[in-house]
Formats: structure tokens, C-alpha cells, sequence
């Protein structure tokens, strides 16, 4: 079953249960299963809790639940504490209409460009009480900060994806000026995910782009019940996400409960090297400080809604080692192994660029993996690049436009898991919203690659 089409089969079924069913556990627990009888056949119950022991021990999943669990009890303090709901109304001030709201979303997450986490996690949990007063769909939100976050991510040269592209390319010996930096920066042009993406989130943030699909029923739907989750929302989700308005509004409210945490959150993720967990717990605490200095809650209080936050969130601590468990599966079903095979004699001359991109955003699709997708693909392609004369810097530029095209749409990707938290709906919510316009956008720059692949041939 290893190496060829049926290790496809864990994906369609994913994708195809989460459509029909709009229950995401769902989809991921029948793929898992899936890859268990594909992989060990009768003893696939064996295999399957095998797996989930491999999912359990990642390192990255580990990061993630505590990720997850420090946001839950930072929101949950930032609801019962009324922070959110002064922020709201501060924010009115500046923020007076459902363009501003959706533009300043749009420009917020450019100016958290240091990584995709951080502005997915802070701009979220910033704006949607903002958004919300205006009418705007939670999955609007999501897909305007997801359609900007990675891909301003991977077009400014001192964010994290940027460090970590611009490595392997020094690595593998491209580079200009003796630094793979170097080659890095002077390939960002050809980087169109990212441009485009960046467009499309904005013309969306405009209006200029209509709401389509999924997202336009859940506009309808805020229009005429005024109502901004989405449907599938369950009774404790809908009462979590919407406690931080309740309680009486202050004559004047002051934002300063909201934002020093949030600042705090920022300031210590970037003075510890990027590390998000360090920033939340730093936040945690300081939002903790600031409501018992102004009595708005008490210790007893502080205890009762961290426990609230980390359940609210354990829908995605369970989604998050599920999407590991199909990770660690579709590695050994060797689909990689099996979508580059079948792709790889495409790989010619002036259509590399093209294929690459495809190729890449169908690995970064199927195995939610987007800086795995380039320490694996980066090493084959650009010698291959190098050998049929095509220029090795186009080749990396259409790999790093690949991953930062998986990451915005994989259902099971971290990314997704987490905009969809902070933004309080489902990852498959957000996933059927945003694909139209990340659809574009990949059409968009395969088109692109196909010209620059022929025009520099």
C-alpha cells in the first residue's frame, strides 16, 4: 500500500467526511483509521494507537497543546475580566465601520509579520469583538488574517520562514553575495503566492472580492440573525465566545486591560526568539495581575476560568494530535515518495517552476507539513533546477510559495487549527470559506510560474 495512489485514500477521506459531515474530529479520526488498515491491514487497532502514541511524543504537538492551552486560559481571563468587551468599545473610536474593521485586520497582520503564529493567535483574539459589532462572520475574519499571515510571513526577510528558507538555500549552495539571505531576498519577487494572496485578502477586506460559497451563506446569515459564528456552533462554544461582551459597559472604557497583555504577548515572543509559549505564558500572567489589581475578578475567579479556557479549547488539543497521527501516516504510506514520482518526469525545463509549485502545495496540502515540505523538496529540487538550466533561486522562490500556499488552506494544519481558535469556529469552517480565494490565489501563481518559467528559460 506504500508509494502509490492508496495512500491518497487518508486525504479524500478526510476531506470527503469533513464536507458531508462538517464535523472535523470526525474526518480526521475515519482518515486515521484509514491509514491504520492501509498500513497494518487486520491490526490497524494495534497501529492506530501505536500512531497515537507517535502523535502524543511529537515535540511539535507537545508545543502546540500548550500553545493552545495558554491562549484558552488567556481569552478566558481577557471574557471574565471585560477586557475584550472595553476594547470593543475603545476600538470605536478609530475602527467605525465594517471596511475600517476588515482593513485595520488586513494591516494588523502585516505589522505582526515576525510569524504567522503570532499575527493568526494576536490578531484574531484582537479583532473579533471588533468585527463583531459590525456584522462581519467569523470565517471573514479567519480567512483575511489567514490569507495574509503566512504570506507576509514568507515575503519579509527577518520572519521566521524567511530565516529558516533562507538557510536551506545557503545550505544547498545557492546564494548571492556568499549568503543564502542574499539569494533569499533577490528571489521574493518571484515568490507570487504570497503577493497574490496578499491582494486577494485585501480586495476581500475592501469588498471589491464578493463573499462566495460557504462564506457568503455565513455572511446571509450574520445579515439576517446577527449572528457572526457559524451554525455548527455548539451551545458552550457560542456562550464562551461571546461572554467577553456581556456585563455592563463602562461611560469611559480604557483599552489598557486588553492591550499591555496583548503588547506583552508580542514583546517576549520576539525577545525570546520567537518562542510563542514563553509570550502567552508572559501574557497570561500579566492579564492575570492587571484584573486582580482592578478587582474585576478574584484569585478563586482566576483558577475557575483558566479551567473554563483549557476546556473550551480541548476540540483542538484532540484535533491537533489526530492531524499529527495523519501526518505521521501519510509519511509512512511514502505519498511524498509517490507524488513526486509521478510528477517528477513534468519536472522540465520551463515548466519546473510550475510543477514545483504544484507539487509543493499538494505535499504541504496532504501532509499539513509546510517547513518539513521545504527541508525535503528544497534538497531535490534545485540541483535538479541547476541541471536543466533553469535559474535555482525561481525553483527555491516556487517551493516557499508551495508551503506558504499549504499552510493557508490544509484543514489539519497548525495554522488553520490555530486562526481557527483564535477566531472561535472550526477549522473546517474556515477551510471551505478561505478556499475560493486561496484557489485563486494558487491558480493565480501557477499561471505566473508557467510565463516566468518560459520567459527565463
Amino acid at each position: 500500500m506504500q508509494n502509490t495512489a492508496l495512500a491518497l485514500l487518508p486525504i479524500v477521506t478526510i476531506l470527503i467526511v469533513s464536507v458531508l459531515t462538517r464535523r472535523t474530529l470526525l474526518a480526521l479520526f475515519c482518515g486515521t483509521v484509514v491509514g491504520a488498515l492501509l498500513l497494518s491491514g487486520f491490526g490497524f487497532v494495534d497501529s492506530w494507537i501505536g500512531y497515537f502514541g507517535t502523535s502524543m511524543n511529537d515535540e511539535t504537538v507537545q508545543w502546540l497543546l500548550l500553545v493552545v492551552a495558554l491562549f484558552g486560559m488567556l481569552i478566558a481571563v481577557f471574557n471574565a475580566s471585560g477586557a475584550v468587551r472595553d476594547f470593543a468599545l475603545w476600538a470605536e473610536r478609530f475602527v467605525n465601520s465594517r471596511r475600517r474593521s476588515l482593513v485595520a485586520t488586513w494591516l494588523l497582520t502585516i505589522v505582526l509579520f515576525i510569524d504567522d503564529y503570532l499575527n493568526a493567535l494576536t490578531v484574531g483574539t484582537s479583532m473579533k469583538s471588533v468585527t463583531d459589532r459590525y456584522g462581519v462572520p467569523r470565517t471573514m475574519l479567519g480567512s483575511i488574517i489567514k490569507m495574509t499571515s503566512a504570506p507576509i510571513a514568507v515575503l519579509i526577510p527577518f520572519s521566521t520562514w524567511a530565516v529558516f528558507f533562507a538557510a536551506l538555500l545557503e545550505k544547498d549552495g545557492v546564494t548571492v553575495g556568499g549568503s543564502g539571505m542574499g539569494a533569499y531576498i533577490q528571489g521574493l519577487p518571484f515568490v507570487f503566492f504570497g503577493w497574490i494572496a496578499l491582494i486577494v485578502g485585501l480586495l476581500l477586506a475592501l469588498g471589491v472580492l464578493p463573499a462566495i460559497g460557504t462564506l457568503r451563506a455565513d455572511v446571509r446569515r450574520a445579515r439576517e440573525t446577527g449572528d457572526t459564528l457559524p451554525a455548527n456552533t455548539t451551545d458552550e462554544e457560542r456562550a464562551f465566545e461571546q461572554a467577553g461582551m456581556q456585563g455592563e459597559a463602562p461611560s469611559r472604557p480604557l483599552p489598557f486591560a486588553f492591550l499591555i497583555p496583548i503588547a506583552t504577548l508580542v514583546a517576549v515572543t520576539i525577545a525570546s526568539g520567537i518562542d510563542i509559549v514563553k509570550g502567552s505564558a508572559a501574557a497570561l500572567v500579566v492579564a492575570i495581575v492587571i484584573a486582580l489589581i482592578q478587582r474585576r475578578l478574584t484569585f478563586r475567579k482566576v483558577l475557575d476560568q483558566a479551567f473554563e479556557g483549557i476546556a473550551s479549547m480541548m476540540f483542538v488539543m484532540v484535533l491537533s494530535v489526530l492531524a499529527f497521527m495523519v501526518q505521521h501516516m501519510n509519511m509512512d504510506l511514502k505519498l511524498v515518495d509517490w507524488v513526486i514520482e509521478v510528477t517528477q518526469p513534468l519536472m522540465t525545463g520551463a515548466l519546473l517552476p510550475a510543477i514545483v509549485f504544484l507539487v509543493c502545495g499538494i505535499y504541504a496540502y496532504a501532509t499539513g507539513s509546510f517547513w518539513d515540505l521545504a527541508a525535503v523538496i528544497t534538497p531535490i529540487v534545485l540541483p535538479l533546477a541547476i541541471a536543466m538550466g533553469v535559474d535555482p533561486i525561481l525553483a527555491g522562490a516556487a517551493v516557499f510559495s508551495g508551503a506558504a500556499f499549504g499552510s493557508t488552506t490544509c484543514l489539519y494544519g497548525d495554522g488553520i487549527i490555530l486562526a481557527s481558535r483564535s477566531v472561535g469556529v472550526k477549522p473546517v469552517n474556515l477551510m471551505t470559506a478561505i478556499l475560493p480565494y486561496a484557489g485563486l490565489a494558487g491558480a493565480l501563481t501557477f499561471i505566473a510560474y508557467l510565463i516566468t518559467g518560459f520567459v527565463m528559460a
